[in-house]
């Protein structure tokens, strides 16, 4: 301000950013009349406009203090301030939303339930006492309800619920801090709560919380309706009920979440340091995985031959409400078919779960997006996230490169997300699962429909993978809006790393993963490129191997040893271990696969690696699930130091490099059958790919003068690898960017897709 502190002046500001649905035009009202400030604020697409009037020095603190003190919700991009001419107002006033159909805003993700609500859900004085939909502008449903923009009650599902007098006071009372809350409600006026499916003769229909949780108690299995979905709930320190869950739902060994009510209560479960509480206690609640201790009182079949578990604190008031009745942890996993979509409606949930549930808690707020649990892995080098969804999706994310037109990316086949894009903004989506059958499809589809119409984008072009099978090629040709973009799958998981940082110069990226469609019609999975966010040269990558039974090999990790056996036949006597559990006529028929070259696609897969190493160490032969055996392999591992063994940097004349892991599988086989430690191995086996990894990296580095190596793919979720990866690049002098906003895993391809597309664009405009 250069007016003299004293005189009048009067300012229109305008603040961008997540600034509505989160209370701000009443924190805005409330701190000016703290100030003594005359004016309005109000609500328009994309951002919350004011106009105050005031002294200079009344105005210079109340624009200080929207930056510090803004609602927890908020996140404000920018704050323009203009001076204009004073003596237009008297009072201060909240005036109605303005609507401009061309403008795009952020959606706030649905958030923990806060401690002032969470006080008043324990307080019998409170009229809502023990209310299981508690909530205010600072927590609670959000994206889940909303069915269009501007954000108002009546554009979304709570809009069939009127509210009673008293709810309607605070909703239009600016001093409240239910002001604008559009999903107020009390037990009066809001949903309502029920239990179907229960056979225990002592349950209460008057407190049907009350009867899920001594059903859970009694070992039963609960499908409780959340804010985005169904989960699956029983008792975590129940073997038994634990098994029948598995069972039941064919889930024979992927781990499952564990939901508590405190932090306290995850100190019992695993380790908690600064950076997990964080994790546990933020708005967002998400999965936080922890390293177990022995003391755990979980059931064992919770997270089988793993030494992490994933747990979160409660983020809903029904969820608080059940868990204080049960006093002990539960299980809660997605409350779906085997490879479903996790269920929304209540039919849906009688239908499909009905089989797997003794109990079904239900309620009547419907749910407008489907919405898994995010869940975020600590590691040396910050939290990575593994799953983006619930707390998170679908705030939108900059692009370095502006897109010319609205677009649409697809993204992958497997851990699917999709992003609409506009201008220089992504919206990357929650979630959608693997593409593999007509219910995800779906979900995709309604998805896209839905974020379209809340962020008013009407994709102009599209843009896929590189792979022509791919369900997500499919859709993508099916949309009538002209010949897609083809990103390479690796490019894309590089380029979305130096998306986020906002990098557009040369890096070099190394991207490990499981399986992606190469130029060459080879599977890739294994690179190292010298890229930019248009071209990428791939200068190294892992030495190909044949995968018997293509696809299957994944689930089969004995198949890719026999593919490394192809390559170097003398070293089958050490390899042993690696067929143990197979069959000569499983083996044989393998093998006539690679010599016929029939369905053995060659791969540079750094995952299939993982793999043979498993099998060549006798810990894993067969997966029940994506990534069982690296998973096993890394807590095998743990953090003790391993034993050195070789992986030969091999470069050919023409520069390029080449991992040869034949010497590597060769010495684990041959150390394990001389008794070695087996998790001495697999650390050592870690040390090794990221030694080499290094060794690549600062040699491309000193050869091409790139000083940034960003990391993507999926492999590196393994936090020992990434740890170990990202310390050995910064020790020889190298700036490491490592995924933050969005995962490592296939869950950035879509993202990367459009900054990749984005690039490609502003290159061709300018040519």
């Amino acid at each position: 301000m250069t007016t003299p502190s004293q005189e009048r002046a009067a300012l229109e500001i305008t603040v961008t950013g997540v600034v509505q649905g989160v209370g701000f035009r009443p924190f805005i009202h409330r701190l000016a009349s703290r100030h003594g400030l005359v004016g309005w604020v109000r609500n328009e697409a994309g951002e919350v406009r004011i106009a105050v009037e005031g002294t200079g020095e009344q105005l210079d603190a109340f624009v200080g203090a929207i930056d510090a003190e803004a609602p927890p919700l908020a996140t404000i991009d920018r704050l323009d301030v203009q001076v204009t001419q004073p003596g237009k107002y008297t009072g201060f006033r909240i005036v109605a939303s303005t609507d401009q159909p061309d403008r795009r805003q952020p959606v706030s993700p649905d958030v923990a339930t806060c401690d002032a609500c969470t006080a008043e859900l324990g307080d019998p004085g409170n009229r809502r006492y023990r209310y299981p939909f508690i909530t205010c502008t600072d927590c609670g449903p959000r994206f889940t309800v909303i069915e269009a923009m501007p954000y108002d009650r009546e554009r979304t599902s709570m809009r069939v619920f009127e509210q009673c007098d008293a709810c309607l006071t605070e909703y239009r009372t600016p001093a409240d801090r239910r002001y604008h809350s559009e999903s107020n409600s009390c037990p009066e006026c809001g949903p309502r709560i029920w239990v179907e499916g229960s056979t225990d003769q002592n349950g209460d229909a008057a407190d049907p919380i009350a009867t899920a949780a001594r059903a859970l108690q009694n070992g039963r299995i609960v499908a409780i309706r959340g804010l985005g979905g169904f989960h699956l709930a029983v008792d975590a320190t129940n073997d038994e009920a634990v098994r029948r869950l598995r069972q039941r739902k064919a889930r024979e060994a992927k781990p499952l979440a564990v939901m508590v009510r405190a932090v306290a209560e995850a100190r019992r479960l695993g380790t908690v340091g600064p950076e997990e509480e964080r994790l546990l206690m933020s708005p967002e609640r998400p999965i936080v995985l922890l390293r177990t201790h022995p003391g755990s009182t979980l059931a064992p079949s919770v997270a089988p031959l793993l030494d992490t578990v994933g747990v979160m604190t409660a983020y809903t008031p029904l969820h608080n409400l059940l868990l204080g009745l049960v006093d002990r942890p539960l299980v809660m996993t997605s409350g779906n078919l085997s490879e479903e979509p996790i269920a929304t409606a209540n039919d849906d949930a009688r239908r499909k779960l009905g089989k797997i549930a003794d109990v079904l808690l239900l309620h009547d707020r419907e749910i407008v997006a489907r919405y898994d649990d995010s869940v975020v892995r600590p590691t040396g080098h910050g939290a990575v996230f593994l799953r983006r969804a619930r707390g998170y999706a679908p705030l939108p994310i900059p692009l370095p490169v502006p897109v010319p037109r609205p677009l649409l990316a697809v993204g992958p086949h497997l851990k699917n997300t999709f992003t609409l894009a506009h201008g220089g903004t992504a919206y990357v989506s929650q979630h959608i699962g693997d593409l593999e059958n007509l219910e995800t499809l779906e979900h995709f589809k309604t998805a896209v429909r839905l974020l379209g119409k809340l962020f008013r984008i009407e994709p102009e072009l599209v843009v896929r993978d590189l792979h022509p099978g791919y369900l997500s090629t499919r859709v993508a040709a099916e949309l009538d809006l002209g010949e897609p973009l083809a990103v390479q799958h690796h490019h894309a998981h590089v380029a979305a790393v130096a998306a986020e940082h906002g990098v557009t110069a040369p890096v070099i990226g190394i991207a490990y993963d499981g399986t992606g469609y190469g130029d060459d019609g080879a599977v890739w999975g294994a690179e190292i490129f010298v890229a930019d966010l248009v071209t990428y040269d791939r200068r190294c990558q892992l030495r190909y191997v044949p995968l018997p039974g293509g696809d299957l090999a994944a689930r089969q990790p004995w198949r890719v040893a026999v593919g490394y056996l192809s390559l170097a036949r003398e070293i089958a006597p050490v390899f042993a271990r690696a067929f143990l559990e197979v069959t000569d006529a499983e083996r044989v028929l393998a093998e006539q696969q690679i010599e016929r070259a029939l369905n053995a696609p060659l791969a540079s897969s750094m995952g299939r690696l993982f793999d043979a190493a498993a099998a060549v160490l006798g810990t894993r032969w067969r997966c029940h699930y994506e990534g069982q055996a690296a998973m096993e392999l890394e807590a095998l591992a743990g953090r003790r130091p391993g034993v050195d063994l070789p992986l030969p940097v091999v470069e050919a004349e023409d520069g390029r490099f080449e991992l040869d892991p034949i010497p590597l599988l060769a010495a684990l086989g041959e150390r394990g059958l001389q008794g070695a430690d087996l998790a001495e191995l697999a650390a050592g086996f870690h040390d090794a790919v990221a030694r080499a990894t290094v060794e690549v990296t600062r040699r491309l580095a000193e050869s091409t003068a790139i000083n940034q190596v960003a990391l993507g793919g999926g492999v590196f979720q393994n936090a020992r690898l990434l740890d170990r990866t990202a310390s050995g690049l910064a020790a020889v002098g190298l700036r490491v960017l490592l995924p933050r906003a969005l995962s490592p895993n296939d869950g950035a391809i879509s993202y990367g897709q459009t900054a990749v597309a984005a690039a490609v664009l502003a290159r061709d405009s300018r040519t």
